[in-house]
């Protein structure tokens, strides 16, 4: 049994080390054909494309992405070839509720936003659009409304009073619009540039007397770049969290400075959400071998000395702050694929620390 594995995947090893007789560890974007020719697994994220030029010829019969989104993953092709894949929805789901509220906690610290006089419109609600209502539960938002339909289509009852709602409705509406869906080109639904200069020129036409947050911790290319950047220099109260991007690991520079937020695609990247992962990929991996998952993931602890404010909002931003990791992308755009590799320890509750 050999496995090939992203170098960044935590808490695995040492269990792979277990299952396969030879197990290749490498930073994803440098896994070859070579790599994965005679091997029988493989475990990415999601810089690794898998498609006929990487997979082609070889013994392969699992890809397990240790990922919610699948985008970088040729489906079909692999499906046609025999192979098997897996991902791992919903593991990092409460890691971006976090991103989010802790994001809106820091613009009304910073810009003053009064999130009882406000109305999230939150675009996808599977697993982390879900994530996400919970976690600004607690915010004294006026109102909540969610666009998904496909959802809606397949008659799934909305999780908010005021059942589903279109994108044009939100963007009419809403104060603060939040996406969480997955990128797509085809089908009924896709969403490549779903938030295009038509709707991202309404959702500001709306807002020229008030403030208004415009959230993307889905895929870049859910929201258009360009128009966004063109929106927010003619709309003063307009603010952009940007996490994801169009051209990752490039940003766009212009966007970059003039985002409220801007982060390295790390919404997800709390040590809870990175343990679901790595637990979800070795299920699958067991799973395809015929074995009993026995391998206990946990995050590390928080360190001994830390100290927390009793006051919920307070605690939150001491827990994770996302202005820092905007701070350091701002400062140094280059790094971003070191940043994501090398990302500090984030924990989601302190209530989890022992």
């Amino acid at each position: 049994m050999k496995i090939v594995c992203d170098d960044k995947i935590p808490y695995i090893q040492g269990p792979l080390q277990e299952l396969a007789d030879t197990l290749v560890v490498k930073p994803g974007k440098d896994i070859t054909p070579e790599d994965v020719r005679d091997a029988n697994i493989i475990v990415v994220r999601t810089r690794t494309r898998c498609d006929a030029s990487l997979l082609q010829g070889s013994d392969v019969r699992l890809v397990v992405t240790a990922t919610i989104g699948y985008d970088h993953l040729d489906t079909r092709w692999m499906e046609e070839h025999g192979i098997s894949w897996a991902n791992c929805p919903g593991c990092n789901a409460t890691s971006v509720g976090q991103y989010v509220r802790n994001s809106l906690l820091a613009l009304r610290q910073d810009r003053g936003l009064d999130l009882t006089n406000c109305t999230l419109g939150v675009v996808g609600v599977g697993h982390v659009g879900r994530a996400v209502l919970d976690a600004v539960g607690s915010l004294g938002l006026r109102s909540v409304m969610v666009n998904d339909p496909p959802r809606e289509a397949a008659g799934d009852v909305a999780p908010v009073e005021g059942g589903w709602s279109t994108l044009e409705q939100i963007c009419q509406q809403a104060d603060i619009l939040t996406f969480h869906t997955p990128l797509t080109e085809a089908g009924p639904w896709p969403t490549y540039h779903l938030m295009d200069d038509h709707l991202l020129q309404q959702f500001a036409d709306n807002h020229r007397d008030t403030s208004c947050v415009l959230i993307n911790a889905a895929r870049g290319g859910v929201v258009d770049e360009q128009a966004l950047l063109r929106v927010l220099e003619t709309c003063q109260g307009m603010e952009a969290v940007v996490d994801t991007w169009e051209h990752e690991p490039q940003v766009n520079r212009p966007l970059l400075q003039r985002a409220y937020l801007a982060t390295p695609h790390i919404a997800g990247y709390s040590a809870d959400g990175k343990a679901n992962a790595t637990r979800m990929t070795l299920k699958h991996i067991c799973r395809a071998m015929g074995r009993e998952m026995t391998f206990e993931v946990k995050p590390p602890a928080l360190p001994a000395d830390c100290r927390f404010s009793s006051e919920p909002s307070e605690r939150a931003l001491q827990l994770y702050d996302p202005r820092a990791d905007s701070r350091l992308l701002k400062a140094k755009p280059a790094e971003f694929e070191w940043q994501r590799g090398h990302y500090p320890l984030r924990r989601e509750f302190v209530e989890m620390v022992k």
